[in-house]
């Protein structure tokens, strides 16, 4: 069936064939959700999340009105059905067995999204949050070129953490993070009676900072006015990084789809 659906997606009107929360559209890989905004013309850019632990991708779009107000398109990508106790999640950390080639997935959610929906691929944000914001992490470290930049909320790279000369070149990444996170904590923690842990996000500035060959460890600009609190690296040879914490715990806080866009506009 899933062949069929995707060759709806590729013979009537997007809109009408596949992407909205009732019909994704079905890819070999998997699934995804789209929604592009009204009297779009031209190729549009867009910003594909990864939705967290038992998530879907329908997630982008109940969230994605600023983006589509601003002439984004928003795609959520599906992640795998698995067994336990959240239901869906990605294949994301590198020293377990690998259930979907996630890079190979989101390369083709991209390809069709271009094909079939007028998504521009030179201009596409890839977020994600919590689990998602880790595979974001990791496709930002591994296959830098899948997006134009990146933006991870609530989710790193996990122990053991990326070797610091290990990932693939310099990217454009913006980190954003809640103060009082106790689920995915700055630090990290020991899941499964410490079978797994996650990361250190300080420690995964610190490859990034290596990546992008930053002169220096600490950031070079500050900004605490407002909800959001900004580190910037501006002395990297390249790449563009920033790390941005908010007040509040495990959650996409109000105005990061906002402030991620004013961000990702800037690099152009």
């Amino acid at each position: 069936m899933k062949y069929i659906a995707a060759a709806l997606c590729a013979l009537t009107s997007p809109a009408l064939a596949c992407g909205d929360a009732e019909t994704p559209c079905e890819i070999d890989q998997g699934s995804y959700h789209i929604n592009t905004p009204d009297n779009a013309e031209g190729p549009v850019p867009a910003v594909l999340f990864l939705h967290g632990a038992g998530g879907k991708g329908t997630g982008i779009l109940r969230m994605g009105g600023p983006m589509l107000e601003r002439g984004y398109a928003v795609i959520g990508p599906n992640g795998m059905d698995r067994p336990g106790r959240f239901g869906t999640g990605w294949s994301f950390h590198p020293d377990r067995p690998q259930q979907r080639d996630e890079i190979e997935f989101i390369r083709a959610v991209i390809d069709d999204a271009v094909e079939n929906h007028g998504i521009d691929r030179d201009r596409i944000l890839l977020g994600g949050f919590s689990i998602g914001g880790s595979m974001a992490s990791y496709l930002a470290c591994d296959a830098p070129d899948v997006a134009r930049a990146y933006a991870p909320v609530a989710g790193s790279f996990w122990r053991p953490h990326p070797a610091m000369d290990s990932c693939e070149g310099p990217v454009d990444l913006l980190h954003t993070h809640g103060w009082r996170d106790k689920t995915v904590p700055l630090e990290g923690r020991p899941l499964r009676n410490g079978v797994i842990h996650q990361g250190d996000v300080f420690q995964g500035m610190q490859i990034w900072r290596e990546t992008n060959n930053c002169a220096g460890m600490r950031a070079d600009t500050f900004e605490t006015s407002g909800d959001f609190w900004r580190r910037k690296w501006e002395t990297c040879e390249n790449g563009s990084l920033e790390f941005v914490l908010h007040q509040g715990a495990h959650g996409i806080p109000k105005g990061w789809s906002t402030m991620a866009m004013d961000w990702f506009e800037s690099l152009e």
